[in-house]
């Protein structure tokens, strides 16, 4: 592969199959809020193996749904990962409650279930864990710590459709999941997510609040004939499209397909950057798939000779794509006032250390090893762009 080529860092996989499923919808008299919503929820509920699964508009409307449906409110303390998205902790401050911030797993990246032990206090409600790049948490341990003081968890799968925990699929472990159809996860919906939940109660007022809070939605209404409806909570707009849905029935169907992919490609790395000193591949814990969402390595400069920016910057300009996922939240600006550097030690530790690679469904061998030879070429890159 000539220098002149990029590998990007993900690029969606859109077939053929996927864009007729799209024209058809859009040929359809329902463009939202119609049949295919309703299928790709089915669908979904019946992958994922619980009663209920609601189409959102993104997976942090989804979040918020969560939120309101389990009554978290003014008041309340909810429990986060510092190591993720902003998105996590800003659920529970759509509802006027505190995000609590649990430092992560060194190994795994993930929430330590020990602290989130040493965060719950008289106000904490529920627990939000991520299952960070797309391998589960130690749900047993969280769901130790929940039963012990009588606490929702709450699974952010966006990063891990597929992924199983005792063969388990994440989403159907705690009391809600909730899943992101944005274009790098690994189906899309272009926007989207999806609340999973085996809860009745749950699913209902999720329904609910997702449309305005309507009694009745428009295709309610048309199949029975009947034109009133009531308002009876406050609600919002965060529907998914049929449109939306035709695509994400249509990935959906190779979901098994993409997640093979994506441990193939993490394998090739593997491979290839495990005899690297100094380059870290991802740990996987016993029990459960990694589904690779993220294909996250640690640079150790004490062994590798470049920091992680350093590398950042070298295999940029080599024309690789990449990522860091994430600066923890007390970090960054609008969390600093709760809280201060220090408070988190581990995930400040390895946040100066991790490093995304370039990592999607098509990604070709020969991908991989160019960014893989550009790793092992440390010594050779310039200090000049």
């Amino acid at each position: 592969m000539a220098n002149s080529e990029i590998v990007p860092f993900f690029v969606p996989w859109i077939t053929e199959e996927d864009k007729n499923a799209v024209l058809k919808a859009l040929s359809s008299r329902w463009l939202t809020g119609g049949p295919k919503v309703r299928e790709f929820e089915r669908m979904f509920a019946q992958y994922i193996g619980v009663k209920h699964a609601i189409a959102t508009s993104s997976c942090t409307t989804a979040l918020h749904l969560v939120m309101r449906a389990l009554d978290i409110k003014q008041g309340d303390e909810v429990v986060v990962p510092v190591l993720t998205f902003a998105a996590t902790a800003n659920a529970p401050i759509f509802c006027g409650a505190k995000p609590v911030f649990a430092d992560v797993d060194e190994k795994t990246l993930n929430i330590s279930p020990m602290d989130v032990l040493n965060r719950i206090t008289n106000r904490t409600k529920a627990i939000i864990i991520v299952h960070y790049g797309g391998q589960p948490c130690d749900m047993n341990e969280i769901l130790e710590v929940a039963r012990d003081h009588r606490l929702f968890v709450v699974e952010d799968c966006a990063h891990a459709l597929g992924a199983t925990y005792y063969n388990k699929k994440v989403g159907s472990i705690g009391i809600a999941g909730a899943f992101s159809f944005y274009p790098t996860k690994s189906i899309t919906t272009l926007e989207g997510g999806m609340i999973t939940t085996n809860d009745d109660e749950i699913a209902k007022k999720a329904k609910l609040v997702r449309e305005h809070g309507m009694t009745k939605n428009a295709l309610e209404r048309e199949r029975e004939a009947r034109w009133f409806y009531d308002v009876v909570d406050l609600g919002y707009n965060d529907r998914m499209s049929d449109v939306q849905a035709a695509l994400g029935i249509s990935q959906l169907k190779r979901i098994e397909e993409i997640n093979r992919r994506r441990i193939t490609v993490a394998q090739h790395y593997n491979e290839g950057l495990s005899k690297i000193g100094g380059i870290v591949i991802p740990y996987v814990a016993e029990n459960r798939t990694h589904v690779y969402h993220l294909y996250v390595a640690r640079v150790i400069k004490g062994e590798y000779g470049l920091s992680r920016d350093e590398l950042y910057s070298a295999l940029s300009r080599n024309n690789i794509g990449l990522g860091v996922h994430y600066t923890p939240l007390h970090l960054l600006t609008y969390y600093k006032e709760n809280f201060k550097p220090g408070n988190f030690p581990i995930a400040e530790h390895v946040y100066k250390e991790i490093l995304s690679l370039p990592i999607f469904p098509t990604m070709s061998r020969e991908e991989v090893y160019y960014v893989v030879s550009k790793i092992k070429e440390k010594t050779s890159f310039s200090s000049n762009p």
